[in-house]
């Protein structure tokens, strides 16, 4: 079977269709349909069942699925092996956490880790949705949910409390609540829909809404915004009330604290990684950098 048209069908398998896998390999569609129809008839079955809203995967393509899987989360793995040393860390490290606390908290602090290991060529993607450790779609994850996934290793290494701030201005005009019952008669900045299933699991992420109120009853927010940095922004405009995380420096700037007693439900934050990847130079002293300077910033 050929290695190539293999590659291209698990591409597609993945993405559903041959467009986005087209974009994922950075191949035309035609090319990408020639290379999926040479294949089946070399193989002599049917893989996918064509439709107008995509591609559904046979019986036959299922298996030959989770077969291919399974062989390129096991090349990936030895890749990994292969390119790491113990004695001197170095390599890709790709690393995934969400957008509010990658942008704000971790790469401020990579320029150190880069500092103390040059070798190592580290990438960073921000994204709400977990991406699949297993396939290497990243080697290690900062996550505010535990892991989903099965074979992967967890660490928690801090809890995050978000605090209610004002600006000035804001406060000039609209006055200062005194309990949650009076957030009734400000406006509210939360966190917006498109963060997925995260507004289910971290109750932190719109607790403003709820406060000193029924849960079915919840405030209407004057904007929805989907990271940290945004609700910063608008909060820092004047436009009204927002919750931000503790490991959001607001001492430098002119933002008020209010409503200091009230503080939303704790989130757990875990250093992820694969079980294949336990004894990577690597991951190890990237997981050592996060741990010390998770402790500086309590300190």
């Amino acid at each position: 079977m050929d290695w190539d048209k293999l590659r291209i069908f698990h591409a597609v398998a993945e993405a559903g269709s041959f467009t986005h896998a087209g974009e994922t390999l950075n191949l035309s569609q035609s090319a990408i349909s020639r290379q999926i129809s040479s294949l089946e008839q070399s193989i002599g079955v049917s893989l996918f069942h064509r439709h107008a809203r995509g591609l559904i995967l046979t019986e036959q393509g299922e298996g030959l699925y989770l077969t291919a899987h399974n062989i390129f989360h096991q090349l990936a793995m030895a890749e990994a092996r292969l390119t790491d040393s113990r004695e001197r860390p170095q390599g890709p490290l790709k690393i995934t956490t969400t957008v509010g606390f990658g942008s704000v908290w971790l790469t401020p602090r990579i320029k150190e880790f880069l500092d103390l290991y040059p070798e190592i060529d580290v990438s960073i993607v921000l994204v709400y949705d977990d991406l699949d450790l297993s396939m290497r779609e990243a080697d290690v994850a900062i996550r505010l949910t535990p892991p989903r996934q099965p074979d992967l290793i967890q660490r928690h290494v801090m809890s995050i409390q978000h605090n209610v701030y004002a600006s000035p201005e804001y406060l000039k005009e609209h006055g200062m609540p005194q309990k949650p019952e009076d957030l009734d008669n400000h406006k509210i900045i939360t966190f917006g829909e498109e963060v997925g299933d995260q507004l289910d699991l971290i109750p932190a992420l719109n607790f403003l809404v709820y406060s000193g109120r029924e849960k079915d009853d919840p405030r209407k927010p004057v904007l929805k915004v989907n990271n940290v940095y945004g609700i910063y922004r608008a909060v820092l405009s004047g436009l009204g009330l927002g919750a931000l995380p503790d490991y959001f420096q607001v001492g430098a700037t002119s933002l008020v604290r209010v409503l200091p007693e009230l503080q939303s439900p704790p989130t757990e934050v875990y250093f992820v990684y694969p079980e294949e990847l336990r004894h990577s130079a690597r991951i190890e002293v990237f997981r050592d950098f996060l741990v010390r300077k998770v402790l500086e910033s309590r300190g």
